[in-house]
């Protein structure tokens, strides 16, 4: 079974980079020019792939640190010592592109072996769901579109996988190193290191916390009763595990490497007097408290087939009615929260090359009542995103989403881009789903990129002050 595994991976792998590299010669024929936010990216590594390293050099336009650019020279320069080839070729634009599709092969075999790790393996039909949840998250529309341009998607996504991987194998020191590697594609990367350490934590909380449970039923102890039991149990257990110097120490010499990385960052935005580098006035930090709906709605979306039926709809409403003082209370903030807390970028409003130009101007800004009236699927959705990870601890949930929350709700600007890796990290940890589900999700993917591509590449227009151009995108 392992071997017939080994072989549906191949050809999952072989087929998907087919694919990939021609779409790859699409996009170079129709592209041939830098293209939205590669208008920063590329020249900033065509001079570092010259040589050019000093900060006079740096585009200040540039928010990202150089990670992207220090790899592609790391990766396109010992081609030109290999195979002969001129500086003109091997520090092209074909040539720098290139480098997120070997990326997009690294993310391929990092979500394979994730899968592995995160799924158990007792089942005889999981090797065909690992094989077709890797397939269905390496095309991920939103991920897979970026892999065909220069930008930090994919780069940032084989390092942040990469550190969660070793994560769970107990390398922690080499789990921090590619942390930081994943921190120069991407400031807020940082978050997901701290998730790796939180992981570390959320392991040792719930062996603790199964051990404390077992004591009080052999005690035969009366259970703590009244609203919010569960709760105040666990908040009494966190106090007193906290209280234990012993657990402290346990838990600092397991996340160290994690804890010099923060410290590092910490450092870092000290230094630099911010998170951001370079520009910084289009990447101000708010409260934007609606950026996690709209991840909710992302995920509800792409998940559909895991997250939307009708017997999830009836159990939520149920759920909803027996408990309805407190979702009354729940959808009185959530409204809070969009009335106060709503903020609209400047990018948001004025590109209108990405579609979530046009997700806010037809749904959002239609009718100003639009998105009080998206508050129950909000509540929805964030309720069937947290019952499909019941499978893992309550700990490992608020892990995840302390996390999901730092790496989301600051950010101004919306932009599925930022949803991606929060996704892959929700996607790999939900119980591996029906492999009816899995083909119905894929075969929505593949729809999705086909008629991404399609407008991308063939429904061009211009705007009217310029000849340049433009084109549909994510």
């Amino acid at each position: 079974m392992a071997q017939l595994e080994g072989y549906y991976f191949s050809a999952a792998l072989s087929c998907t980079f087919l694919v990939s590299c021609l779409l790859f010669s699409a996009f170079s024929r129709a592209l041939r020019e830098p293209y939205m936010d590669e208008t920063f990216h590329l020249p900033q590594a065509q001079r570092y792939c010259e040589g050019r390293f000093s900060l006079a050099q740096w585009d200040p336009m540039i928010t990202t640190l150089p990670g992207l650019y220090l790899l592609s020279v790391g990766v396109v320069k010992p081609a030109r010592w290999i195979f002969g080839w001129s500086e003109h070729v091997v520090c092209s634009i074909g040539m720098l592109r290139f480098v997120n599709l070997l990326f997009s092969v690294g993310n391929f075999y990092l979500l394979y072996l994730l899968f592995r790790k995160v799924q158990p393996r007792h089942k005889a039909g999981s090797s065909v769901q690992r094989i077709l949840s890797t397939l269905t998250l390496a095309v991920f529309p939103t991920l897979y579109f970026f892999n065909f341009l220069y930008y930090t998607e994919a780069g940032s996504m084989f390092f942040t996988l990469f550190a969660y991987l070793m994560c769970l194998y107990g390398n922690h020191k080499t789990s921090a190193l590619l942390g930081f590697c994943g921190f120069m594609f991407r400031q807020t990367n940082i978050v997901w290191a701290v998730f790796c350490a939180g992981n570390v934590v959320a392991q040792k909380l719930t062996e603790a916390w199964k051990t404390e449970l077992q004591k009080k039923k052999e005690e035969r102890l009366p259970p703590i009763k009244g609203p919010f039991s569960e709760f105040r149990k666990i908040l009494q257990f966190l106090w007193v595990y906290s209280m234990s110097f012993k657990n402290l120490s346990m838990l600092f010499l397991l996340t160290w490497p994690y804890i010099l990385l923060i410290f590092l960052f910490c450092v870092f935005v000290v230094v630099n007097g911010g998170i951001v580098v370079g520009d910084r006035s289009s990447h101000e930090v708010c409260l934007h408290f609606p950026q996690l709906f709209y991840f909710f709605s992302f995920t509800l979306f792409f998940s559909f087939p895991h997250l939307l039926s009708p017997s999830k709809m009836k159990a939520f409403l149920c759920l909803a009615w027996k408990r309805r003082i407190q979702f009354f209370v729940l959808t009185l903030v959530c409204v809070f929260l969009v009335w106060k807390f709503t903020y609209v970028h400047k990018y948001l409003l004025a590109d209108n090359r990405h579609y979530t130009f046009y997700v806010w101007k037809r749904v959002m800004q239609r009718y100003e009542i639009v998105k009080y009236l998206l508050v129950p699927v909000y509540l929805f959705a964030g309720w069937s995103i947290t019952d499909s990870l019941k499978s893992k601890s309550v700990f490992w949930n608020l892990m995840f989403f302390i996390c999901l929350f730092t790496v989301t709700v600051p950010q101004k600007l919306l932009e599925f881009r930022y949803f991606i890796l929060p996704y892959v990290i929700y996607r790999l940890n939900i119980p591996l789903p029906p492999i009816s589900r899995l083909v119905c999700e894929l075969g929505c993917y593949a729809v999705i990129n086909f008629l991404t591509f399609y407008i991308f590449l063939n429904k061009t227009f211009q705007w009217p002050n310029s000849q340049d151009t433009q084109r549909f995108m994510w």
